[in-house]
């Protein structure tokens, strides 16, 4: 990491990468456990590049986090659909390990062809909904002992459960439902050992509240239907109102004219009697 920008604010992205070296430190021997846990904690709760530089500077990757730099050119977008999310790339992240604690793989991120997570007195969250995939099949392998890790699956992905549970389970709500024409198939496997595995397809925030929104709008559209049909109605019952009464003065202008000719004549009539008389 430069020390240009240490000031700058450290997304969970990058929290997440420190995450990867120091569980791969763990594995090599180079932290004992109590060191692991110690620099983990300061790693989740790091707000900065400047605090999450030297977790890390004692290590092989000890540059692991580096301050982004603003690019100039605008990078392609995701295109819309499954076809847009299967990317034939690498993973971004293969494996992923809680031993008396806990990982997160969410967000923006690339599932590889087999992703291994293991889990022991701990828990970990496979979050699919934001990712890209390397391939139309990719396999979660997860080896949970007395811990628990959640997959979330977005909906459209056909999801497959193999996965074996002694004293703990594996979560098969989700198998059988068919996924969408491109969508990828997410194949659950592995092993839990007084802990578990859940499976759950579930939307994003952002999507709810799209959704949300859209019948909300439905709703607006279909008051405004209403109170334009019910105008509508209002003004043809009004212009009918008003056809029956310019008819009835019409009439009654009529019967007006037709009892002042008859008066008319009356009294014509007994004018010329009266001349006749003369």
């Amino acid at each position: 990491m430069t020390d240009d920008a240490p000031e700058l604010r450290a997304s969970d992205a990058d929290r997440e990468r420190v995450a990867e070296v120091l569980r791969d430190a763990l594995a090599e021997g180079r932290l004992d456990m109590t060191e692991f846990e110690e620099r983990l904690d300061a790693t989740y709760s790091a707000r900065t590049y400047g605090e999450l530089a030297p977790i890390t500077r004692d290590l092989p990757i000890g540059t692991a986090v580096e301050v982004p730099r603003v690019s100039m050119t605008k990078e392609p977008e995701r295109r819309d659909g499954w076809a847009g999310r299967i990317t034939g790339r690498e993973g971004s992240s293969s494996w992923a390990v809680a031993v008396m604690s806990g990982f997160q793989r969410k967000g923006r991120w690339t599932v590889p062809k087999r992703f291994n997570s293991f889990s022991f007195w701990g828990g970990g969250e496979i979050d699919l909904r934001e990712a890209d995939f390397s391939d139309r099949e990719v396999v979660i392998n997860c080896v949970a002992i007395m811990g628990g890790m959640q997959v979330t699956v977005p909906p459209g992905v056909e999801v497959v459960v193999r996965g074996i549970g002694i004293m703990g389970g594996f979560d098969h709500r989700e198998e059988g439902v068919p996924g969408d024409p491109g969508a990828p198939r997410v194949v659950v496997t592995g092993f839990a050992f007084w802990g578990g595995v859940g499976v759950e397809r579930k939307m994003t925030r952002a999507e709810r509240q799209r959704l949300k929104e859209e019948r909300r709008q439905e709703k607006l559209d279909r008051r405004a239907e209403r109170r334009e049909l019910h105008s509508s109605f209002r003004e043809d019952v009004e212009e009918a109102h008003d056809r029956m009464l310019d008819g009835h003065r019409d009439m009654l202008r009529k019967h007006h004219d037709e009892r002042r000719e008859r008066r008319e004549l009356r009294r014509e009539d007994r004018d010329r009697r009266r001349r006749g008389e003369d």
